[in-house]
């Protein structure tokens, strides 16, 4: 079976965490975590070269771990692991994704209370006996069910970034069959919702029974569901259901538009086509009784739209919000795409807690066509973190004034991921602030805060002439916690009136502001920046999801600050904020 670099990386926090629930040698545990940061954060094929069994020199991979290494990416499974799981039970596993709940919380629930599945620790919490044990106090436990209400919630559920990878090699290895003529990606990735439940790939072929044999038979396959003559459904380690359509050439265009759904959009634009004289399905246009006209003929998906009198809706439209009657009116937007992106504005060092050095950062930024790049390491109070005082924000500022005589065609802006502290004041004076060419103000604490409070605080901020933009807006984090409690239109609201760009974080665990919010405030006037939050080189590469879920909020070019070229934006970032314009 095929291995990722997130797989290994996972088999190595599994092995710390088994590890350390048995009490072993806390260097050994800290070399597992330290070997999966590397394996996620290394600077080209890991899985490559351990396959190979390439890694020497590689700082963090000793030689015990270079041989494990090797094993995993050369099989697909370490024994080693394989064994250390079975020394537990099945069901403990599922405790390691509960917020909240750490290696010696597991050990102590495990050891003194046997606590080994989910329902256990929902009896233990309940019944009293968690409370016996050091560090499981009222709140804590409140939390800790909680936790497992938002885990049940979320099961079943994948994040569009976790899925991505997998999603595009399998489709690839679809398109190489010589008896596939179109392939696609239907449903909800195609419509870029930020979780999914599923992947439905569709394939136009003139040999069905031969594609879905060859589906069902690809490496990222763990079991078999189903596998007919048109249809296979089939299950990845992790879960994930992903369903085949084989159908003929003249079909591919309706079950695309089909199967990409909305369920929503497909009944509107379903009611439209009878208006028209056709009923229409997943394999085409009827028409609707004998006065009705001959079904037309259908090419492209974009056929479909153009017969109903619609301009092309693009598939992160299609949740019948409002999509159809732009269309119909001509009024679709010109979608910001991945090369309308100049720079980006959130991103981490070594400085703080990133991975990579500046420099590092801005050849990487370099390298992907960017002109800038902001950096906005985080501020004191972020001691987790490494958070800068003043005194290291300025030496970092003269730092990048020095690397930018380097370079002609490209700038690094000097920032700071600065804290809004629980009355809403910021983390820096002013008097630090105004040294720097932008700030990013973020929320890491005080989640608790009523809607009003939370609401009070950001606009505090906001209301800041030196706060550029607002970082991570809701703190969500997909499929692990809710975000705090905030109303997001008076955000809205008071960000266009001052100035005050809204950030579209686009880490693939946090797509903040939400998409669902986009497109009214793109219509009041507020701007974006969509920032991967980069504590690596390679997270350069969430810019790339930053644009899906752009466009899914009806977001334009015009709408997007790092879309605007080097020149615009140095001039943009010297006026005052209550200057600052389009």
């Amino acid at each position: 079976m095929a291995i990722s670099r997130d797989d290994i990386a996972s088999v190595l926090d599994e092995i710390a965490l088994l590890l350390e629930i048995k009490g072993e040698n806390p260097f050994k545990t800290r070399a597992y975590r330290n070997g999966a940061e590397t394996v996620r954060n290394f600077d080209g094929d890991i899985v490559a070269k351990a396959a190979a069994n390439e890694l020497d020199g590689i700082k963090g991979i000793g030689k015990a771990l270079q041989e494990k290494l090797h094993e995993l990416a050369s099989t697909g499974k370490l024994v080693f692991h394989e064994k250390l799981r079975g020394e537990f039970p099945e069901g403990l596993f599922d405790l390691f994704g509960i917020q909240g709940l750490g290696p010696k919380k597991v050990r102590a629930l495990y050891d003194q209370l046997g606590v080994d599945s989910i329902e256990a620790l929902k009896t233990a919490c309940t019944d009293g006996s968690a409370a016996a044990l050091p560090g499981f106090g009222k709140k804590s436990i409140e939390k800790l069910l909680e936790a497992i209400d938002l885990k049940e919630q979320f099961a079943d559920l994948f994040r569009l970034g976790d899925i991505a990878p997998i999603a595009e090699k399998m489709l690839d290895t679809l398109r190489e069959h010589p008896d596939s003529l179109r392939v696609a990606i239907a449903g909800s990735y195609r419509r870029s919702k930020e979780v999914l439940h599923d992947l439905d790939f569709l394939v136009a072929t003139s040999k069905p029974a031969k594609m879905t044999e060859y589906f069902s038979q690809m490496p990222e396959v763990a079991s078999v569901i189903a596998c007919g003559d048109t249809k296979a459904s089939i299950r990845l380690d992790n879960g994930l259901q992903c369903d085949l359509r084989a159908v003929s050439n003249d079909q591919f265009p309706f079950a695309l538009q089909y199967f990409s759904g909305s369920k929503e959009h497909n009944v509107a634009l379903r009611s439209r086509a009878l208006k028209h004289g056709w009923s229409m399905n997943e394999y085409g246009f009827t028409p609707k009784d004998k006065t009705s006209p001959a079904a037309p003929s259908v090419k492209e998906e974009s056929d479909i739209y153009r017969i109903l009198k619609l301009d092309r809706i693009p598939p992160e439209l299609r949740e019948n919000r409002g999509e159809i009657e732009a269309a119909e009116a001509g009024e679709i937007p010109r979608l910001v795409e991945l090369e309308n992106l100049r720079g980006t504005f959130h991103n981490h060092t070594t400085a703080s807690d990133g991975k990579n050095t500046l420099e590092e950062m801005a050849e990487a930024a370099r390298d992907l066509g960017l002109q800038y790049l902001g950096i906005a390491d985080h501020s004191k109070s972020q001691f987790q973190a490494n958070g800068l005082y003043a005194d290291r924000l300025l030496k970092q500022v003269e730092a990048i004034k020095k690397l930018n005589q380097t370079w002609d065609d490209f700038q690094i802006f000097t920032g700071t991921e600065v804290d809004i502290l629980k009355d809403g004041s910021l983390d820096f004076e002013d008097d630090v602030l105004e040294q720097l060419d932008y700030s990013v103000a973020s929320i890491h604490g005080s989640f608790q805060l009523s809607e009003k409070e939370m609401t009070a605080r950001i606009i505090k901020a906001m209301e800041n002439p030196h706060v550029t933009m607002i970082g991570h807006l809701t703190g969500r984090l997909l499929l692990r916690r809710e975000g705090y409690a905030v109303n997001v239109d008076k955000i809205i609201d008071c960000a266009v009136r001052t100035g005050t760009i809204i950030e579209l974080n686009c880490n693939p665990r946090r797509l903040d502001m939400d998409w669902r919010h986009w497109h009214r405030a793109r219509d009041k006037g507020l701007m974006t920046s969509i920032n991967p939050d980069a504590h690596a080189t390679e997270q350069l590469q969430y810019l790339a999801f930053g644009i899906r879920l752009a466009r899914k909020g009806w977001l334009r070019r015009e709408d997007v600050l790092n879309c605007k070229p080097l020149d615009e934006i140095r001039s943009w970032l010297k006026l005052p904020k209550d200057k600052r314009k389009r």
